[in-house]
Order: structure tokens, then sequence, then C-alpha cells
């Protein structure tokens, strides 16, 4: 059924990627931005996926950088990987960057191709089939992609949530404005280069007798990295210690 579904796709979208996660049989279809709105009509109209599921948006700025440097790490543990200003190191107006080859030394992230995305799940009820639709804005400097609330009208306040975070302008929306955060807003969160600590904090004021934003002071960029999981002399050690006392434990028996 997967075989014939996928078929069915490349036939009729001949100029997209098509991706096939196995053995899941997750299905996904990579379009051109011109092509964006009238792939989903074709989805919807074509092959039956009336449900809309979710909506977001993706950067790629850095994507595939490690945050640290996991080759070749000695006993003093994970300070070699502290350098350059990666997710949550660096503060409003500076830019990210993260740790290259040579210890010490660090490069601006940047990104060759293209860095905004918009990702759709679907679903068709008739068919209990689900796909996964991507599209890299054209622009990076201002992604702008096709609304699709004429499509799917309930993928209205995705595509507004999609702006407020990513930035991303959905052309055509009947109603493109903030909806997460606050009035008068400057910058997009979810964009890697948007600091973790954010751009302003709200203090109230006594002399003023009002509530005033002032630029961040009061909290230091700090490093939030996920466990990583090392090759290293120590775990080799470890897992040698381990295998000698059940060894001795066996011959002891």
């Amino acid at each position: 059924m997967i075989a014939d579904f996928v078929s069915q796709l490349a036939s009729r979208f001949s100029g997209a990627m098509l991706e096939v996660a196995q053995p899941r049989g997750e299905t996904g279809l990579v379009v051109a931005p011109s092509d964006w709105l009238e792939t989903c009509r074709a989805l919807r109209d074509e092959f039956g996926f009336d449900t809309f599921i979710d909506l977001c948006g993706v950067d790629y700025l850095s994507y595939g950088n490690d945050e640290w440097d996991t080759e070749g790490v000695s006993a003093e543990g994970f300070s070699r990987g502290v350098e350059g200003q990666g997710p949550g190191r660096f503060k409003w107006g500076e830019q990210p960057s993260h740790q290259v080859a040579e210890p010490g030394s660090v490069t601006l992230d940047e990104l060759a191709s293209k860095r905004y995305a918009v990702v759709l799940h679907l679903l068709s009820v008739q068919h209990n089939q689900r796909i996964r639709v991507s599209c890299f804005a054209a622009d990076n400097s201002l992604p702008v992609v096709a609304s699709i609330t004429s499509v799917w009208p309930g993928v209205n306040w995705f595509e507004r949530e999609t702006f407020d975070l990513f930035g991303i302008i959905f052309e055509g929306h009947p109603d493109l404005r903030r909806i997460l955060t606050d009035y008068g807003f400057v910058g997009h969160p979810f964009r890697k280069d948007f600091p973790l600590i954010g751009n302003v904090e709200v203090r109230y004021d006594a002399e003023k007798q009002r509530v005033v934003y002032e630029p961040v002071t009061s909290v230091e960029p700090r490093v939030g990295v996920p466990r990583v999981i090392r090759n290293d002399a120590g775990l080799r050690t470890a897992k040698g210690e381990r295998d000698n006392r059940i060894l001795d434990r066996e011959a002891s028996r």
C-alpha cells in the first residue's frame, strides 16, 4: 500500500522531493515555495487529505553544528566544549557561533542554502494515510510562503503562531498578526539567533508609576546543552572494569 501511494505521489508531483522512512513508512514531500499552495490543494482534492493536523516552522541556522567537541576529550571533561556563543550563550545584538576543529577557535553560525521551512502534517481519514509536506522559503532575509487557509481554514492560528515565533510571512493570510508574544514585541523567539534570555525585561518603576521595558541586565547567558554520550578513555575503562568484575564472579563460582 505504501509503495502504491509513494508511486502516485512521485507521478503527480514530479518536481518535488519525496522522502520515505522505512520500516515505518513515514512519507514526506518537499516542494518549492511556488508550488506550495497548488500542492496542498491537490493533496486535499486528489489524494483525500481532508484533515489538517499541524503546521509549524523550522529554523535550520547552525543545523549540523555540534554544541560540544566530543572528540579526543581528556579527563578535564567538557571544558573544551565551552567555546563560541552557542544556544543560550549570547545576548541580544550578538550573533551565535560555534566551536571549530582547532581548540579555542570559533566561527559564526551560517547557512549556505535555505534557512526557514514550513512543515505541514496531514491525515486522510478515508485512506488511513498520513503525510508530511515541507517547503523552504526562497529568501532567508524575508521568508515568505503562501497561506493555505483557503485549503484548510483551521490552519489560520497555526500560521499566525509560525509568523510570531519564526517571522515567516504567509502571503494571503486574512489576519496575519502576532498571537503569543506581547504587543510591541521585537524579534521572533524561536529563531536560532534570538537569545534565550530575551531582548528586554519588564519591571515596575515606582518613580514613573508604570511598567517599563529595559534591556536584559538581571540574567546572564548560560549553557543549555543536553547530555552527551562520549566514547572516551574513561568510558572504555569503566566498561573494562565492569567486565573484569563479571569474569571474577563467574570464576569464583
